[in-house]
């Protein structure tokens, strides 16, 4: 059997054409222009670091560390330091994120594995439009329709936990018969409720689609194994979604550092390092900022602007941190699929 040839040998040479890399017309457009942006963004992050920090050299010069170390902000006798609106920051972050996490973590569950088709586009919807409703909005709910319940809440868990130093309220008796409620509002405690219902849209939805990106076969092969759909969720979308649920946490974590209208709003301010987070009096830096820069002299502003600094220096760190993890839990799912 005589076997025909591959390739007819009276053919043209037909030389395969050659794949360039090098983007042309449109394609060159779009690829600058995305260039332009994205080096835009670093240019403008960039930037902002480098002013704030211009603008604090003065007052780091004058006031070393003890610019972070001292808790007083009494520019009249000439002693400045964020070391007490620093723990506010913090203790304001803590509150709101103990709060927003269990919330965001069960709601995101709900929405991704348990909601019928018909309701989940509405929560997904609810969930985004509270991310677009403004801070002050939260700020005036926080003071009038919280705050009253907060006091309780914070009354009862002094009643019963003040052995625990966070949950200790100087100077007040929490078993008395009149218990004064001047002494539980205005608090950390307070504001951080507030601020949980701001953070909670952006850990919920970095949680969501973390979990959605579970891999169908792993599911699959729980229920096969006869898993329940509990069983599903703690034994596969729990462990895939670790990096997203800490990743959305830190985010959250970001926002809830800077927050500002709501906190100024809420809290009574207090310039001293106090981890009572139910006793009234507290600060932040954005709040320091927002309410002493109408009426900052050069010196108070350079002071102000060293404190942006540091808030910008540490929210920075915990977004790129969190951002990591996100973009890490991500590629793995890309990587199982």
């Amino acid at each position: 059997m005589t076997s025909l040839p591959l390739v007819d040998p009276s053919a043209p040479d037909v030389q395969p054409r050659r794949i360039s890399r090098k983007a042309t017309g449109a394609d060159a457009v779009f690829v600058n222009v995305s260039r332009a942006i994205g080096a835009s963004v670093l240019v403008i992050t960039g930037g902002v670091g480098v002013f704030l920090a211009w603008q604090a050299v003065p007052t780091l010069r004058h006031y070393g560390l003890s610019f972070l170390t001292e808790e007083r902000w009494q520019p009249e006798i000439d002693v400045i330091g964020i070391a007490g609106v620093l723990v506010g920051t913090v203790s304001i972050a803590l509150v709101a994120m103990a709060f927003a996490f269990p919330l965001a973590l069960l709601t995101a569950l709900y929405i991704s594995e348990y909601a019928p088709a018909r309701v989940k586009g509405l929560l997904v919807s609810a969930v985004d439009l509270m991310a677009a409703i403004p801070s002050i909005v939260y700020g005036l709910w926080g003071f009038f329709l919280v705050m009253p319940y907060a006091a309780e809440l914070a009354w009862w868990l002094q009643r019963n936990f003040g052995w625990v130093p966070f949950f200790e309220i100087r100077d007040t008796d929490p078993d008395s018969a009149v218990w004064d409620t001047s002494r539980y509002v205005s608090s950390a405690f307070c504001a951080g409720i507030a601020v949980a219902m701001m953070v909670l849209p952006m850990a919920c939805a970095v949680m969501r689609q973390v979990f959605s990106q579970t891999p169908p076969g792993e599911r699959e092969a729980a229920l096969a194994l006869g898993a329940t759909r509990w069983g599903v969720i703690r034994t596969v979308v729990l462990p895939f979604g670790r990096g997203g649920i800490i990743g959305g946490t830190m985010l959250g974590l970001g926002r809830a550092l800077g927050e500002t209208i709501a906190v100024v709003l809420i809290i009574s301010p207090a310039f001293e390092v106090k981890w009572n987070v139910l006793e009234i009096g507290a600060n932040s830096v954005s709040a320091l900022i927002a309410v002493q820069f109408g009426d900052a002299t050069p010196a108070q502003l350079s002071a102000l602007l060293a404190a942006g600094f540091v808030l910008f220096l540490i929210t920075l760190c915990v977004n790129t941190l969190a951002a990591i993890i996100v973009n890490r839990s991500r590629s793995g799912a890309d990587a199982d699929a």
